[in-house]
């Protein structure tokens, strides 16, 4: 076994032990949390599974949303509320002091630095080039490039001066109506056509 991969194993079994810690404490705070609160036994059990367990589905969604290029937003304020739900319900079961509370928020802390590092970590691509390959040796006979030789352009005759001549601009018409045409009441009007 390589060192890369008996590293990685150590760090699997790292991870896996405290996520099962953290979660077997998390799940007991929000299940004694709910039970305390008046209701039954199984509720407190499934409140337990609903808030840690969406807290773990939450984080692998934003993983595969960020391999797919899709946004994480909405994703990861739920990830948050759930983690926060999760460490309100801890805090609540602690001795009110703060030592109290510091101990009882590890799991969800621990968790969410889990769960940060996890995320966070990119996942490793494989290298186009082999190390191990050897380069392609160069050909040995080949011919070397033949350069072609320049040919010069013909000669092209001067072309023919062109002779501009002004433009003639008419003079605009005045329109006046025809006399006894215009109306009273409508102003009259005078324009210029061009």
């Amino acid at each position: 076994m390589t060192r890369h991969r008996l590293e990685s194993v150590v760090r699997l079994l790292i991870l896996l032990a405290i996520g099962t810690m953290a979660g077997a404490a998390a799940f007991t705070h929000v299940h004694d949390l709910t039970v305390a609160h008046g209701q039954p036994d199984w509720i407190g059990w499934a409140n337990a599974v609903a808030v840690e367990l969406m807290a773990i589905y939450l984080g692998l969604e934003i993983r595969a949303r960020r391999r797919a290029g899709r946004p994480v937003g909405l994703v990861g304020v739920l990830l948050v509320a759930f983690a926060l739900l999760s460490l309100a319900a801890q805090v609540a079961e602690a001795e009110p002091s703060v030592w109290g509370w510091i101990v009882a928020a590890v799991p969800s802390l621990a968790f969410l630095a889990l769960v940060k590092v996890v995320l966070s970590s990119a996942p490793v691509t494989a290298s186009t080039v082999e190390p191990d390959q050897p380069e392609p040796a160069p050909a040995l006979d080949e011919p070397e490039p033949v350069e072609p030789e320049p040919v010069e352009p013909e000669p092209q005759p001067a072309p023919e001066p062109v002779v501009t001549v002004p433009a003639v601009r008419p003079t605009p018409a005045v329109v006046l109506p025809p006399l006894g045409v215009v109306q009273p009441q409508r102003p009259q009007v005078v324009g210029v056509i061009r």
